[in-house]
């Protein structure tokens, strides 16, 4: 059967379907061939008299086109046609189509039922699944109903801007049970963060729902609905906002062979994209190794090596575990290093303290401006970017006062809602800065919509450091951005902060004037070190 050759009108020629149906009665198997668009066989399968399991398909050339470039023909004892696991298949799978031949007792063939994939919104169904025909009676033209079906997909799938064509697609999907809108404000942050990524967003899901699939986090029949919409766009990532589980991921993976990325992730790439320094580089890397350490898959604990007695003698320890000491190798070092780093971080403080100058540091939501407004207050051109996480290493330059007094003003990277915990820790030395400043600078974006919302995500954050302590300032950024009526709510909802834009220098005398009263210097300033002690 490997060495047939198959034609693209009906499937298959009468010799073929007797020589299946032949095959199938003599060993009472199903049995499937994989046919490219070539009409050359790509795999014979030898399945059970149930079913025929179709084996990893992902090393295998996909089709130049959204699907794979391959249609399933396989027998089956009985009259029986398609079924449900047929028609997953022809989904996940991405097969060009699916086609079933119902073999008699006697080896002879009888019935054919075929099925193939259509556009979202084409019919009730994902597929449409032609009726049981006369097994020599069959007319479709398989290669050339592939071409109108990806045509058909290609039309109502492209929807990218002329500039984003050649950058990888995701299809973002939001799951929650809170209301609509809010889920729709996190996917407008997540879209934020993948084109920060260098991701193309054609195409969004939200789905409501009282309880979390443990399985894999929405529905089946959602599960469908969104391969099809991939399929549309050609999108090659699934997006998820939030935290997957390790077998949530895996089992997601393995259901629709695409790349699986939960918001964790997405923000690991964009540090590791953004991070310049050494610290900056070993903070991503730890941070990136604690998130891969509990998703390495491989043998379970009965089959562990290392685990001695019965049953765990042998050559020696498995891959999974050796790639797992490994990585907490290379935790530990990095740890040692991030040390060091700390300490030089902790004399260049000491040194500041012994100067006499005492340290503000810049916090806020990332993209709020931070940067931006670091730069214009002391004239200095630190990387500013309109993104999120733009910057991720801590910038500290002198600003100098009339009355010859001078600050240390430090900017930091900036916070998110939701931030993982391996962030916060493997940023830990960084975010020292903000445990040795006299005074945090809470920068906010007053013209993001979410403005209560980012500013409560910041003060978590704060309150899980223990830094709420210290004295802190409220600057309402890009108020030249902000409408006249919004303007006013925000004033009161706000009374004590102080408007600012880091762009036009509006509110700057304002926040410096907030500064000096803050910092209230003594006649005779020791530092914050001297201080403390």
């Amino acid at each position: 059967m490997y060495n047939r050759r198959f034609p693209s009108q009906g499937g298959y020629l009468t010799e073929q379907a007797r020589e299946l149906a032949l095959i199938t009665a003599d060993t009472g198997r199903q049995i499937g061939l994989l046919i490219d668009r070539r009409g050359r066989p790509q795999m014979v399968i030898a399945g059970t008299p149930q079913s025929v399991l179709i084996p990893d398909l992902s090393r295998m050339r996909a089709g130049a086109g959204r699907l794979r470039g391959l249609r399933l023909l396989h027998t089956k004892l009985g009259g029986e046609g398609l079924n449900q696991e047929d028609l997953t298949d022809l989904i996940f799978l991405r097969l060009d189509s699916v086609s079933v031949l119902a073999v008699t007792a006697d080896g002879r063939p009888a019935t054919l039922q075929a099925a193939h994939l259509l556009p979202r919104g084409a019919g009730s169904q994902p597929y449409e699944v032609y009726p049981l025909t006369a097994w020599d009676r069959v007319s479709l033209d398989y290669v050339a109903l592939t071409a109108a079906i990806e045509e058909e997909l290609a039309r109502t799938g492209e929807s990218l801007a002329p500039g984003e064509k050649g950058r990888e697609r995701a299809i973002l999907i939001g799951v929650s049970g809170e209301p609509r809108a809010a889920t729709e404000a996190s996917l407008d942050e997540l879209a934020a963060l993948a084109g920060t990524a260098g991701l193309a967003v054609p195409a969004r899901v939200v789905q409501r729902v009282a309880r979390i699939n443990p399985k894999f986090i929405i529905g089946k029949g959602k599960l469908e609905e969104l391969e099809i919409l991939a399929l549309e766009h050609n999108a090659g990532i699934l997006l998820f906002d939030g935290e997957l589980s390790p077998a949530q991921i895996r089992n997601l993976a393995e259901a629709t062979q695409r790349k699986i990325l939960d918001r964790t992730q997405l923000i690991l790439d964009i540090f590791a994209q953004h991070a310049h320094s050494r610290a900056g580089k070993l903070q991503v890397e730890m941070a990136q190794l604690k998130y891969t350490l509990p998703r390495l898959v491989g043998q379970n604990a009965a089959l562990s090596r290392l685990m001695g007695g019965i049953g765990g003698r042998g050559p020696g320890e498995s891959k999974l575990e050796m790639d797992r000491r490994k990585i907490r190798e290379r935790i530990a070092k990095i740890k040692d290093e991030l040390g060091k780093l700390r300490t030089h971080r902790e004399n260049a403080r000491l040194r500041r303290a012994k100067a006499a100058v005492p340290v503000v540091s810049l916090v806020g939501y990332t993209n709020a401006g931070k940067s931006t407004l670091l730069n214009t207050l002391t004239q200095s051109k630190t990387l500013a970017e309109d993104k999120l996480f733009a910057t991720l290493d801590p910038a500290s330059r002198r600003l100098r006062f009339p009355d010859e007094r001078e600050i240390i003003l430090t900017d930091t990277v900036g916070f998110i809602k939701n931030l993982p915990e391996e962030l916060i820790e493997a940023f830990r030395a960084t975010l020292e800065e903000l445990e040795a400043a006299d005074l945090l600078v809470h920068v906010a974006d007053a013209s993001h919509p979410g403005l209560e919302d980012q500013i409560k995500a910041v003060e978590a954050t704060l309150e899980r450091m223990e830094l709420l302590k210290t004295p802190r300032i409220l600057a309402l950024n890009k108020w030249d951005k902000t409408a006249e009526d919004r303007r006013r709510a925000i004033a009161a909802d706000y009374p004590e902060a102080t408007p600012v834009s880091a762009l036009t220098k509006e509110g700057l005398i304002d926040l410096t004037g907030a500064l000096t009263r803050k910092l209230a210097w003594p006649p005779a300033w020791r530092g914050p070190q001297a201080r403390r002690r």
